[in-house]
């Protein structure tokens, strides 16, 4: 028998400054694939790091 893959992906680093946008360290473990933004319509420049860091 076969087994199901399933990839979770997730849009993460959306936060800008005092706006939080979801809890991306807490839903981090759970996912396979992630989007982080690039800055242009959602994150900032601490926020993405932090994200790629984690």
């Amino acid at each position: 028998m076969d087994s199901l893959k399933l990839d979770l992906n997730c849009d993460m680093g959306e936060s800008y400054g005092a706006w939080k946008m979801g809890d991306d360290l807490a839903v981090l473990p759970f996912v396979s694939s992630a989007n982080i933004a690039c800055g242009f319509h959602g994150g900032d420049p601490g926020t993405m790091r932090k994200t790629v860091a984690a």
